[in-house]
């Protein structure tokens, strides 16, 4: 299995997961969505905007390419933070299969005023979609916390075995 095909089979997953995610949040009240709890974000919607933030930072990285504009969360609607964390997922997906193996295995150097280091454009790809996992792991249990309790699996074995069967 090709280096392309598992980063493209990753890049399917976090967009796929992300529709997950606002396929299931979408109905929620905003009272539940914006609920205050104890967490790295102290809301589901603060949460998911700093996933999408984080995207795009990371896509910048992967591509190459200055870091797109974005509104501060309180300037945005809970509409525009599930249109712009799909978008961002879309792009990323789009950019990684236009990739070769040799693009993925391409080395870019990062220098920020929290890290220096140089990696596979790869090696960053997974540290998007991970970080992603780890928030939205946070969201259900701020949810559970707030009396959302319906979240569905969206493991990345369950996403490939769904995958699979269609």
């Amino acid at each position: 299995m090709s280096l392309k095909r598992i980063m493209s089979n990753y890049a399917d997953y976090n967009l796929w997961v992300n529709q997950q995610f606002v396929s299931w949040l979408s109905p929620k009240s905003d009272e539940l969505l914006y609920a205050e709890a104890i967490s790295s974000f102290s809301s589901i919607m603060k949460t998911l905007d700093h996933i999408w933030s984080t995207e795009e930072y990371w896509f910048s990285v992967i591509s190459e390419t200055p870091m797109k504009e974005k509104k501060d969360i309180s300037e945005l609607s809970r509409d525009e933070i599930f249109a712009g964390l799909l978008d961002s997922s879309t792009r990323l997906r789009n950019l990684i299969h236009s990739m070769s193996d040799e693009d993925l295995i391409k080395e870019v150097k990062i220098i920020n005023p929290w890290f220096e280091c140089e990696e596979p454009i790869s090696n960053y790809l997974i540290q998007v979609i991970n970080h992603g996992t780890y928030h939205r792991g946070q969201i259900v249990t701020i949810g559970r916390n707030v009396g959302i309790t319906d979240a569905s699996n969206t493991d990345y074995n369950f996403y490939n075995v769904v995958k699979a069967k269609q």
